[in-house]
């Protein structure tokens, strides 16, 4: 095995097992205030959906990469890698959505009294929930066809008419296919990123709007509730920003996996590495906040 072959493959050892410890840690805590009946804000049962999104995406994709990492080869059949890249897919959309909707939900909370989204503040909470529930099941839908195309890596099998991801290929289509798949699956990824923009957007002239505000404030139950709804702003933003980086180097290189006839092993494993950042990251992020 080449050194750079090695070095590929301990990162994906790496992020995995990081990855889903941090994730797990997240997990356990939530399921301790569950059991000790500590009532959660409404942010946090978001998260646990991210969470969720996190550990689908970490494991489908980290698993069969820490299989190879120990020395298997083809050891997943059609079904496996059909299965595997479908539930990657789902987890990769619905951490997505998840984001999106928690912090367009934070830009709703903090908005000032009178300004166009009072009446949102209350209906919030249920158009939310429903949202969430409907990004599943839509994820479901649209990643529906991404399987069809995957098969294994069978030695007997004719290669030329395969593109290689690394334990697992597609078969190859004309250019015009492969771009407007592409763009099916980018647009509700396109959508939910600028959605993410605005509310960021929002939070931060919001967040700036209440300094000002806050300066002659020293000591008061408003100014304390204020600043601890700035801490949780602070963290989705900080939360966001880091998605949208790793989603904006991921499309990337996703559209020239989806083009390229015979994509290299190294566009095909930094997309991977790059996939699995957010999920790796994230809840650190969250734990250390």
């Amino acid at each position: 095995m080449e050194a750079s072959d090695m070095v590929v493959k301990m990162i994906f050892l790496s992020q995995t097992a990081v990855g889903v410890l941090g994730n797990s840690f997240l997990v356990y805590n939530y399921l301790l205030l569950y059991f000790t009946g500590i009532r959660l804000r409404f942010t946090d049962w978001i998260l646990q959906h991210l969470i969720a999104a996190n550990l689908l995406t970490l494991l489908s994709k980290g698993v069969p990469h820490t299989m190879e990492t120990l020395g298997l080869k083809d050891f997943l059949n059609d079904f496996g890698c059909k299965l595997i890249f479908y539930l990657h897919r789902i987890g990769r959309s619905v951490s997505l959505s998840s984001t999106c909707f928690l912090s367009v939900f934070q830009a709703i909370t903090i908005s000032p009294m009178g300004s166009r989204w009072t009446h949102l503040k209350v209906q919030a909470p249920s158009y939310i929930v429903a949202s969430v529930y409907i990004s599943w099941i839509l994820a479901l839908i649209i990643n529906i066809d991404f399987p069809m195309y995957m098969t294994a890596r069978l030695k007997h099998r004719n290669m030329t008419n395969l593109k290689w991801f690394g334990f697992c290929s597609a078969t190859r289509h004309n250019k015009a296919i492969d771009i407007l798949t592409a763009a099916v699956h980018t647009s509700p990824d396109v959508l939910f990123v600028l959605l993410m923009i605005w509310s960021s957007s929002s939070m931060v002239c919001i967040l700036y709007r209440h300094k000002q505000r806050m300066k002659h404030i020293h000591r008061s139950n408003l100014s304390l509730k204020s600043s601890a709804e700035s801490r949780a702003t602070k963290i989705i933003l900080l939360l966001v920003s880091t998605f949208v980086c790793f989603y904006a180097l991921s499309c990337v290189l996703q559209i020239n996996l989806s083009i390229s006839d015979s994509p290299g092993f190294f566009l095909v494993n930094m997309g991977s590495v790059i996939v699995a950042g957010f999920p790796t990251v994230s809840p650190f992020l969250l734990i250390s906040h």
